[in-house]
């Protein structure tokens, strides 16, 4: 088994190694300007923690440093409600924004949305999810590759008894373009490896559908029975072991997640969930607002040079892109990842009612 930790190898290896092209060199949309610009910044939800608490802080941030603080940030948050994304995105284009940053919560029905901008003469740029339409960037992370760490960790958990493990398979928001990537990962690891007895969607990825749909899974699998459960991200991973409690488990089998949510890295220590992915924020908020302000300031050579990569959507070919390195967390190198990468502090991942279980990890 090789250790999970050479997934962020594998993919700084192959970042470093694309060909730098001249795709993101077309400065057609939007008009040059200098460091008075506006930067809007669409984000989809916020039961996901990091979207408030890092992402927007970090891209307001950066923009605020590559303009000498003249640029600003113009934010709105869907709260998990399309129509409320596509009405903040029309403001955005109203309001005259010089460069558009949307985490998309539904890829298709937003392609109308970045047609719009793209008439007005404001550049797109898919952040995190990667939108349909004619969009000028992409910053996320290789999205298939978080799903194969995750199912990779379960396999690798489960040891010599994984072929006859059951496992069942908690899924993200399908109207997500990153969903079926994060799946398709997964599966890539667990078929033919493990006994995947339920599937799920979770629209939204709402915990309480996870947790609805994970006391079904008990129900048709029997708790004794479930041997791991792949979570697509941290927010399900809590909902489900909150059903597996509540059921009665006395010993919690591996859960996966992603985010590294700080409640989910807790859980983490307790022993409660086996691990998450760790995406580096600090590498994904500020490489965007670079991209951003690069394409508004008509910097083809710097545009090009942070979007050495391209990703296919299925209305276009070639998009400019920036994937982001990942890695799994689990409790051996959280002091490695969100500690070292100023993510949490010590004092804040180990409250007093974690104070024992750090200790036991030598997290103190």
């Amino acid at each position: 088994m090789r250790p999970l930790s050479i997934a962020l190898a594998v993919s700084t290896a192959a970042l470093s190694l694309t060909a730098c092209g001249d795709s993101g060199s077309d400065d057609s949309a939007g008009v040059k300007k200098g460091n008075d610009i506006t930067v809007g910044l669409l984000l989809p939800d916020r039961d996901t923690a990091r979207f408030e608490k890092f992402d927007y802080p970090l891209i307001k941030k950066e923009v605020a440093s590559l303009t000498e603080n003249q640029g600003k940030v113009k934010y709105a948050n869907a709260e998990a409600s399309v129509s409320r994304q596509s009405e903040q995105f029309q403001k955005m284009i109203d309001d005259k924004v010089d460069v558009i940053l949307v985490d998309a919560l539904n890829s298709k029905t937003i392609a109308s949305d970045v047609q719009k901008a793209k008439d007005a003469g404001i550049p797109v740029i898919a952040y995190d999810r990667l939108a349909e339409g004619p969009i000028d960037a992409y910053v996320s992370h290789d999205n298939e590759l978080v799903g194969q760490v995750q199912g990779r960790a379960i396999v690798g958990e489960l040891g010599d008894k994984a072929q006859k493990s059951k496992v069942v398979m908690m899924n993200g928001d399908p109207a997500d373009p990153n969903t079926a990537r994060f799946k398709d990962g997964a599966l890539s690891e667990l078929q033919g490896q493990v006994d995947i007895v339920q599937q799920y969607d979770t629209k939204e990825w709402k915990p309480s559908i996870a947790k609805a749909n994970m006391k079904k899974a008990i129900q048709a699998v029997g708790l004794d029975d479930i041997a791991a459960v792949y979570s697509a991200n941290d927010g399900m991973a809590g909902a489900v072991i909150e059903a597996l409690k509540e059921a009665g488990a006395t010993k919690i089998p591996p859960v996966t997640g992603q985010d590294a949510n700080l409640d989910a890295v807790q859980r983490i220590v307790s022993g409660e969930q086996y691990m998450t992915v760790y995406k580096s924020f600090l590498l994904e908020a500020t490489n965007a607002a670079k991209i951003a302000v690069a394409k508004v300031q008509g910097r083809s050579i710097e545009f090009a040079a942070l979007t050495r990569e391209t990703v296919d959507s299925p209305t276009q070919k070639d998009i400019p892109a920036m994937l982001v390195p990942v890695v799994a967390l689990t409790k051996d190198n959280i002091k490695e990842t969100v500690i070292t990468d100023g993510v949490y502090t010590v004092k804040d991942i180990c409250t007093a009612e974690y104070k024992a279980d750090c200790a036991a990890i030598g997290l103190d």
